[in-house]
């Protein structure tokens, strides 16, 4: 990574770590601002292994419970609903508190609902601690995008917000193999001890390094900003972001795409296992390799949105470009997975389509920077995200009505193709400027 400095007067704070400058040494920031990025994609990775625990042991948690398909499907989704609700106060609450207490919080809470989750004995437990598990980690990506928009700028907030984003496919793609693992050696309750107990190291490593950027180092990184990304529009209250259209058709778009990304999310193992005929063990490999795929989409979509923006692109225009190709593609390659007859060619339409559904992962949250006022990042952010949640919680309970009814992926992906086109037109045709412009 390339660093960024500049020569300034001696700073009033020297003593701030990561921060050095005086008349003759430039003022550095890469060093600390990366070292965040790392915190924050570790924290991503165990953030949706928290998640994916209940996906990966979803055959086994049934059968020692008796759940039906559709109450499987709507236990996946206990955690979406209040996940989508609860990104439009951790937005806001993210702009008022700032990201290091919000994302202490969330990590100290999340982990403890993931390890209560494994002394559950009834469904209506084991449902009310996933509605918590929403709640509790609504607040981190909302904290991630107000720390990119403070710690970069932008022609260079693109990579940093899509690595962050990419922990959660890292994430998906150690999940199988790993929690499988754990599953089959510990049962499903170790595996969810296991895996909430590895928050604490990340709280205390937060806790301790993370600050605010100080006042010389903001100048330096937001030095040459486009009149666009100075913007602070004529919004003034959380609730005005909402009469834009723009914000709506944000929130159409984000639903649109996340319905399929958590079609795979919560319900590949089970495709893999009940449509292609692997067996658990074998599962737990298999799912891993779209996954993979997906960590690449997401740095390519945004990287390619980054240098779009170098390349003098305006900012919109760059974000928008991996967000509308990823969709599309996306599509092509999810509709026909139900008519192919051959499993390595279905497993390659998997991959192909989860790596362009990826790809606008590297550019929403940034785009959500480049449109939104800038004392309002993080709320606009976190509506767009709202909307996106929307579509997954949706995800888990209509693919398990569609297979209680038909037996089948057929309508699933039908519709996931749909909706991803749906999704390309919204955010390639109605979002087009920043809010206030």
């Amino acid at each position: 990574m390339k660093e960024l400095t500049s020569t300034l007067p001696e700073d009033s704070r020297p003593g701030v770590k990561g921060f050095q400058g005086t008349a003759s040494q430039p003022v550095v920031v890469t060093r600390l601002r990366w070292g965040i990025i790392l915190l924050l994609l570790l924290a991503a990775i165990v953030n949706y292994l928290d998640r994916a625990n209940l996906s990966i042991a979803n055959t086994t948690i049934a059968a020692e419970f008796g759940f039906s398909q559709t109450e499987m499907g709507l236990l996946l989704s206990a955690f979406l609903w209040p996940y989508a609700l609860a990104n439009l106060p951790a937005g806001w609450l993210v702009d008022k508190f700032g990201p290091k207490r919000m994302f202490s919080w969330a990590l100290c809470l999340w982990s403890g609902c993931t390890v209560l989750a494994a002394f559950v004995n009834s469904y209506s437990f084991f449902y009310g601690l996933r509605m918590m598990l929403g709640v509790a980690e609504s607040p981190f990506f909302t904290s991630g995008i107000k720390i990119t928009h403070r710690w970069f700028g932008e022609t260079e907030r693109g990579l940093p917000t899509a690595i962050i984003n990419t922990g959660s496919q890292i994430a998906n793609a150690v999940a199988p193999p790993i929690l499988t693992i754990l599953l089959l050696s510990f049962g499903w309750r170790g595996m969810f001890i296991g895996i909430g107990l590895m928050g604490l190291p990340l709280l205390l490593a937060w806790w301790k390094f993370y600050r605010d950027p100080v006042a010389r180092e903001d100048a330096l990184i937001h030095a040459g900003l486009t009149t666009a990304s100075k913007n602070t529009g004529k919004t003034t209250s959380w609730g005005s972001l909402f009469r834009h259209p723009t914000t709506w058709f944000m929130v159409i778009g984000n639903f649109s795409i996340m319905f399929t990304i958590w079609v795979y999310l919560t319900w590949l193992p089970g495709y893999l296992e009940k449509s292609l005929g692997f067996s658990l063990k074998a599962t737990g490999w298999i799912a891993s390799i779209p996954f993979l795929a997906g960590i690449f989409g997401v740095l390519v979509g945004g990287t390619l949105s980054d240098w779009l923006v170098r390349r003098g692109f305006k900012p919109v225009t760059s974000r928008k470009v991996p967000i509308v190709l990823g969709a599309a593609l996306a599509a092509c390659f999810v509709g026909p997975i139900p008519f192919v007859s051959s499993t390595p060619l279905a497993i390659g339409l998997l991959s192909l389509g989860y790596f362009c559904s990826q790809m606008p992962q590297g550019a929403l949250w940034t785009l959500a920077t480049d449109i939104a006022p800038k004392d309002q990042v993080a709320s606009l952010g976190a509506i767009q995200n709202f909307g996106g949640f929307l579509g997954a919680a949706m995800a888990p309970i209509v693919t398990g009505v569609i297979l209680d009814a038909t037996g089948k992926f057929t309508d699933v992906f039908l519709l996931g193709a749909a909706l991803l086109m749906l999704g390309a037109i919204s955010f390639g045709v109605f979002v087009r400027k920043p809010l206030g412009q």
